[in-house]
């Protein structure tokens, strides 16, 4: 049976992290589904108030307040659900509009600033809610990334603790000298296969996913996030350091028993 590993629990949270942002993504292809089908109120024919960079805003009826509540409905039923961790959260829809779109469009979108949903605040609302849908792509394949990662470094954590396992079931003493030797060289290829799983992680941790020239996450960042409340900040490159001080240990104790034979 394979040990359980902090490289383990770290796939089991990136997994659980992918499904979440995957759902999140299907939630703002939703949410824009169901704003642009949405009509827009007919320019006003008053001078307006003020003019935002989310809409204008103006004195508006019923329809256009209706308009303005069925897209906070909208985002309430689609995207909040998957912003917060609690529903239940007392957090309202405008403060989660704010915290995933921006000041104005909250602004713009609440019952009490009276904004006309113009041409221009439907296109910005889609624009917005696009680019968190991008972003949240991005995120999405870079945890696949992480995923397709620890998988691969799993399976060579795997490998080297269940050799170690089956080698120990013979102790030393029972060995002859070739047979030492051999063991000593087999630990030495683990050893050198945790540190090549060492160098890849690196080099992954130290990279970025990005999508076109619009959107990337850094790698460092995603595992600070991802395991922030690990007992230790990279899961991988721990483990690895473990099993190869416990290669280490083992190949000293083989070193003694081969010095003794000589």
């Amino acid at each position: 049976m394979a040990l359980e590993t902090h490289v383990h629990q770290a796939r089991t949270r990136a997994q659980a992290e992918w499904e979440a942002v995957d759902a999140k993504v299907d939630a703002y292809d939703a949410f824009i589904g169901r704003v642009t089908n949405l009509p827009t109120a007919p320019a006003p024919s008053a001078t307006p108030r003020a003019t935002a960079a989310a809409g204008t805003l103006a004195r508006g009826g019923s329809a256009t307040d209706d308009r303005c509540r069925r897209v906070r409905k909208a985002f309430a039923e689609t995207v909040r659900p998957h912003s917060i961790d609690d529903v239940d959260d007392p957090e309202s829809v405008l403060e989660t509009v704010q915290s995933e779109f921006s000041d104005s469009v909250a602004a713009a979108l609440a019952p009490t600033t009276e904004t006309s949903f113009t041409p221009e605040l439907k296109r910005v609302v889609v624009s917005v809610a696009s680019t968190r849908r991008t972003e949240t792509k991005v995120l999405r394949r870079a945890l696949a990334r992480e995923d397709d990662r620890l998988e691969r470094a799993g399976e060579t954590v795997d490998d080297v603790v269940e050799w170690i396992t089956r080698a120990n079931e013979t102790p030393l003493s029972d060995l002859g000298f070739a047979a030492l030797r051999r063991r000593h060289e087999s630990l030495a290829q683990h050893r050198e296969r945790c540190e090549q799983l060492a160098r890849r992680r690196q080099e992954f941790v130290r990279g970025t996913t990005n999508e076109g020239v619009d959107a990337g996450i850094r790698h460092q960042r995603l595992v600070s996030y991802l395991y922030e409340d690990f007992p230790v900040a990279f899961p991988v490159l721990a483990t690895v350091a473990r099993l190869d001080a416990v290669c280490a240990t083992c190949q000293r104790a083989v070193r003694q028993h081969l010095v003794r034979r000589v």
